[in-house]
């Protein structure tokens, strides 16, 4: 990775340090290193499917194109086709990057289970594999495990979609403590929140409706 180039990123001149690095392609279109950190930022500023192109388009001039591999399983899985994206990650070796990525495509794909046996086998566990595996407990039916990942992430560390996550795990039992959740997410990020109510509205409904019953 050029230093210089990324220093330039970092301090938010992007199209700068984009353009340096379509510079250094075009001196020497065969050094991987270039495909790679150019691919990254435009993945970053949600252009995966030009990351996507200049990668495939590397493909054909680098000595080792298997190196893309992985930047390119990420763009296409961006592009929601998991298929493609798992069909290249299935080819590269079982490092903790890697099974992270296989994990999170086999519970896009529906393959809990799969999902599953990848993301436990991560030696590294972090933030980010502890919020995957609550998902895959989540999508697995198991709220408890689910709950209980979720909470293994400090409470200053939570994003929006944990805080939410775990209102959804606690919602059928403790309402209260549910709503407190729900209420730490809308503070974090109200657009996410609002998605997420959208999205879980079957379950919040079933609930309620119970509770309507019972009462």
């Amino acid at each position: 990775m050029d230093k210089q180039i990324s220093n330039l990123y970092d301090a938010g001149k992007v199209q700068e340090a984009i353009h340096k690095l379509i510079e250094k392609i075009d001196k020497n279109p065969q050094k991987i290193e270039n495909y790679l950190q150019l691919s990254t930022y435009l993945m970053e500023q949600g252009s995966s499917d030009q990351a996507a192109k200049l990668l495939e388009e590397a493909k054909h001039l680098v000595k080792k194109p298997q190196e893309l591999d992985y930047n390119l399983a990420v763009c296409y899985y961006m592009q929601g086709d998991f298929d493609k994206s798992l069909t290249l990650l299935e080819k590269i070796p079982n490092d903790d990057i890697s099974l992270y990525q296989k994990a999170l495509v086999y519970l896009k794909l529906g393959q809990s289970q799969k999902a599953l046996a990848y993301a436990m086998t991560i030696k590294k566990v972090d933030n980010r594999t502890k919020e995957l595996l609550g998902d895959i407990w989540l999508s697995l039916g198991d709220i408890k495990q689910a709950e209980n990942t979720y909470r293994q992430i400090t409470e200053k560390e939570r994003n929006s979609k944990v805080n939410f996550l775990i209102g959804i795990c606690l919602l059928e039992n403790n309402r209260d403590e549910a709503e407190r959740f729900f209420a730490l997410s809308k503070k974090q990020d109200t657009k996410y929140f609002e998605q997420a109510k959208n999205q879980y509205s079957a379950i919040m409904k079933m609930i309620n409706d119970k509770e309507k019953k019972n009462g």
